[in-house]
């Protein structure tokens, strides 16, 4: 079924209809709840902007351990969000007895937490690889400054630097890096634990929707049968309305020939 307005129908409110009117009030409870799911989708805007700024810095002359830190919380909050808004997006859609109107608010916060969703799972497998490189790096670096005997070739500037600072760091520093390294791939595995959820839950939610657009496809089916009927229902409305008028027409004609034998009969009396 498509929406021919359905531009212009997203851009009004979706709480128009009069609370005071039961012929046209809308489920208050839905309103309710659908307007807090779309103020927590509009928050969550912010957390992606500034996890895409902070992951930008990954991997430059930029990144330190204060931007990492800021990149894992920002994905923390982000996944947390992501999946309470899952959840309420879950309710929003299975809500029983549902209008016009709400079902265009079903499909509204349904797009937009698409979009939501895969903004920032392409924002937190960008900061995954991007941690995956350099924790790897760094754990090359750890490994050849205990081989002093292999070359440096295949590691960039940043790494080389990294190996010659290690070489002249005592044994407890060295230790420190191993124990830093370890925690950053503890952390790697969060992250990797986070998609996985994400994914789990983009998987339920295009399920339901998928079901939910099952039985909004019958609906459509109904009202097209129901266009249908109409249209043909207003055709013959409209024949027989000509029909009428046609047959109206037709008697005034024979009233009027009727009327002129009438008048010539009786001037012939007269005469």
């Amino acid at each position: 079924m498509s929406f021919d307005r359905s531009s212009e129908l997203e851009a009004q409110p979706t709480t128009w209809r009069r609370s005071d009117d039961p012929a046209y009030a809308d489920d208050p409870e839905f309103t309710t709840f659908s307007q807090d799911l779309s103020d927590r989708l509009f928050s969550l805007t912010s957390v992606v902007s500034r996890l895409s700024t902070e992951v930008g810095l990954l991997g430059t002359r930029r990144e330190t351990e204060r931007v990492r830190e800021r990149v894992r919380d920002l994905i923390d909050e982000g996944s947390n969000s992501l999946k309470d808004c899952g959840e309420r997006l879950k309710k929003v859609i299975s809500w029983p007895d549902v209008g016009p109107s709400q079902r265009f608010t079903q499909g509204k916060l349904n797009r937009e937490f698409q979009a939501t969703l895969k903004e920032f799972q392409d924002l937190q497998r960008l900061a995954l690889d991007k941690e995956r490189k350099s924790a790897a790096a760094s754990r090359a670096a750890i490994d050849e400054a205990s081989s002093p005997t292999q070359g440096n070739a295949g590691f960039g500037q940043r790494q080389q630097q990294e190996q010659e600072q290690l070489r002249l760091a005592p044994q407890d520093e060295v230790d420190f890096q191993e124990s830093l390294i370890i925690e950053r791939e503890s952390e790697i595995r969060n992250i990797e634990q986070s998609v996985t959820e994400l994914n789990d839950l983009f998987r339920d939610v295009a399920y339901m929707v998928h079901q939910q657009g099952e039985q909004l496809d019958i609906i459509a089916e109904n009202v097209e049968s129901v266009r249908d009927d109409t249209r043909g229902a207003n055709t013959e409305l409209i024949s027989a309305h000509r029909h009428q008028r046609n047959a109206r027409n037709t008697a005034c004609c024979l009233l009027l020939i009727l009327a002129v034998v009438l008048t010539i009969v009786i001037l012939a009396i007269v005469a």
